[in-house]
């Protein structure tokens, strides 16, 4: 069990290790580069070339069933879905085979919108204490669940 985390922009880094080591989840930190390096036995940063979604792919080739990505790029969500991983994003919102094919059509409709207006500001909310802890308890089930399969 394999905790893949999509980290270049990624709020809950720490957390998710936290929950991990309750679990002895490996936990990899993917990002171009950036990052600080955690001095953790169940931590491992891995770097990854510069380029647009390097990270993306690199995370896409390995993860699977048993495994746990966190992310909020739906199309990473969707091909981890798609080999059978968990996924979260960082406030805890599950993506599933139930839901991704609408995360996917949202989010092509936004970038429509966005596009059409390019005058357009703002529009993201902020990340909040109810977030984390959304995300600690969404993270806490899914381990607990690949750990039953």
């Amino acid at each position: 069990m394999t905790v893949y985390v999509d980290a270049d922009a990624c709020p809950v880094k720490a957390e998710a290790l936290r929950v991990a080591e309750r679990h002895g989840a490996e936990v990899l930190y993917v990002a171009n580069g950036g990052l600080r390096p955690v001095d953790h036995p169940l931590a491992r940063m891995v770097y990854v070339p510069e380029g647009p979604d390097e990270a993306d792919k690199w995370i896409a080739e390995r993860a699977g069933p048993g495994d746990v990505v966190i992310t909020a790029d739906i199309p990473l969500a969707a091909k981890a879905v798609a080999a059978g991983a968990r996924v979260l994003n960082h406030t805890g919102e599950a993506f599933t085979k139930a839901n991704i094919g609408q995360k996917l059509a949202t989010r092509d409709l936004m970038a429509d919108l966005r596009a059409a207006d390019p005058f357009r500001q703002g529009g993201g909310k902020g990340f909040g204490k109810a977030d984390r802890s959304r995300f600690l308890d969404a993270l806490e089930r899914e381990l607990s669940a690949a750990t039953r399969r």
